[in-house]
């Protein structure tokens, strides 16, 4: 009995009028919402780096934020590969630091193709292995030049040279001459952490790599530093005898791939601004004049001065 009058007076008490549940919002903000209605904002800019809708295509390499808005050439010899060859085929495209870590690829370079407004599909990455193919589809028509008929096992010679040799010379110079430390803390290890501890481990890191790539190139067990510098002129040689006094290698009537890889080692070694103390791979080059003056070319080419 006591139940259902209590039942009865609760269904007979007044109901506020208009909708109820969940979402109902309480008269007194109500109220106040009507006085000082809710705004939606415009979402805020993309951070510069962020890819973006852009025009042309963006290729992230080992490079200072300095000289990548002066469009200068990568400290790194891979990196420098792909951005000269992409140069020498004419590809327009910017370039933007970035870091191993940071890559999708897990390696660097690797290049965002241009982005186009209200596009719903995000351009894939483009790998390093697959930049040859996109600077022949993307570049000028005479921007760039195949290979003429050539053996594979003699371009694989010379590309051997260029993978074990001059890559030996080039990562026992920088990785693990005592000399160079301080530039490869500034290039590889400073722009990783500001902590003492981070770098000092991924200063550690990369001088095991190098010395684990070298070893393992040269099928020894310790380092012979002699022997990775004769190696070193020993491959200079043969490129310098391959090129003689024709412009680009192999007889091709405009550089290549090939030119831009050696281009990647013999710029890095000559230019006076990389901050070498131990001379001595420069001064093997300097024993080339041939190699320096096909620098030059490719110099004068994708950097024109100004």
């Amino acid at each position: 009995m006591m139940a259902s009058v209590t039942q009865d007076a609760t269904s007979s008490r007044p109901r506020p009028p208009g909708p109820s549940g969940w979402f109902t919002i309480p008269a007194p903000l109500a109220r106040l919402f009507k006085k000082f209605p809710l705004l939606t904002y415009p979402p805020n800019e993309l951070p510069a780096r962020s890819p973006g809708t852009t025009h042309v295509a963006t290729l992230y390499v080992f490079i200072s934020d300095k000289d990548a808005l002066e469009g200068l050439p990568s400290y790194n010899p891979s990196c420098l590969r792909w951005q000269t060859y992409l140069r020498l085929a004419g590809v327009a495209f910017l370039v933007l630091p970035s870091s191993n870590h940071a890559s999708p690829t897990g390696a660097l370079p690797f290049l965002l193709p241009p982005t186009r407004p209200n596009d719903p599909k995000s351009p894939l990455p483009i790998p390093s292995s697959k930049l040859e193919q996109y600077g022949i589809d993307h570049g000028l028509d005479n921007g760039i030049s195949k290979l003429p008929e050539l053996s594979s096992a003699r371009l694989e010679a010379y590309e051997s040279l260029l993978d074990h040799r001059i890559r030996n010379a080039w990562l026992y110079h920088l990785y693990l001459c005592p000399s160079h430390s301080a530039l490869l803390v500034r290039l590889y290890v400073a722009p990783v952490s500001k902590s003492q501890a981070v770098r000092t481990t991924v200063l550690y890191q990369l001088r095991r790599a190098a010395e684990s790539e070298i070893l393992k190139s040269t099928g020894r067990l310790v380092i012979d530093p002699e022997a990775i510098y004769n190696g070193a002129r020993e491959a200079f040689g043969a490129l310098e005898a391959e090129l003689g006094n024709k412009p680009w290698f192999f007889g091709s009537s405009q550089p290549g791939l090939f030119d831009a890889t050696v281009f990647s080692y013999t710029h890095l070694l000559s230019d006076k601004g990389s901050g070498w103390e131990d001379l001595r791979l420069t001064h093997i080059l300097d024993e080339f004049p041939g190699l320096n003056m096909h620098t030059l070319r490719i110099s004068q080419k994708c950097w024109p001065p100004s």
